[in-house]
């Protein structure tokens, strides 16, 4: 069955798409809740008029996307819990647990959106996938550390930039001294 989206759709598409939809989806779900109009010739034409609406309103939503990614990107959510003998957290960080700390940090995040295929149960930094906009990917950064050591260094270093294999520089009597 065709229909015209009204409104944005997860996983299914952007407000003003014509798209195909097997029948009982349509008429048991999309259409009774007004997510879209069935494509006959005067909701088509209508959509024609529509159209340039539509067209800018997705533009408007993929841009604010974009910024928001960039806003994201920039936070690092650092999750201290406490942690067993063996670096094995008690508990575990989820989804709401993430969505809190960036609450806290002045970002507004949706559960649903975020792409934790599993709750984060080491310590550790972790790169989360969030979905902001059906064509953009963010990254939430996430560092798990063990409670009352908020301000440590990483845990995951990374290499100098000077190529050396080195994280630290080797340890002689100079150094030492």
């Amino acid at each position: 069955m065709e229909i015209i989206l009204t409104k944005d759709v997860d996983n299914l598409g952007l407000a003003g798409e014509v798209l195909t939809v097997a029948p009982g989806y349509a008429r048991n779900y999309l259409l009774p809740h007004g997510f879209a109009l069935l494509a006959n010739k005067g909701n088509l034409l209508a959509l024609a008029k529509k159209r340039a609406e539509f067209e800018s309103r997705a533009r408007s939503l993929k841009d604010n996307a974009l910024a928001y990614r960039d806003q994201i990107a920039e936070v690092l959510l650092i999750m201290p819990r406490k942690v067993g003998d063996k670096g094995k957290l008690y508990g575990a960080v989820t989804a709401q647990d993430l969505v809190e700390a960036a609450e806290a940090k002045g970002l507004t995040l949706d559960r649903k959106k975020l792409r934790l295929t599993e709750p984060i149960k080491t310590l550790g930094d972790f790169e989360i996938t969030y979905r902001l906009h059906p064509e953009v990917m963010g990254l939430l950064r996430v560092r798990v550390v063990r409670e009352g050591d908020e301000l440590a260094p990483p845990i995951i270093e990374t290499p100098p930039e000077d190529g050396s294999d080195n994280l630290a520089p080797p340890l002689t009597a100079e150094t030492l001294a």
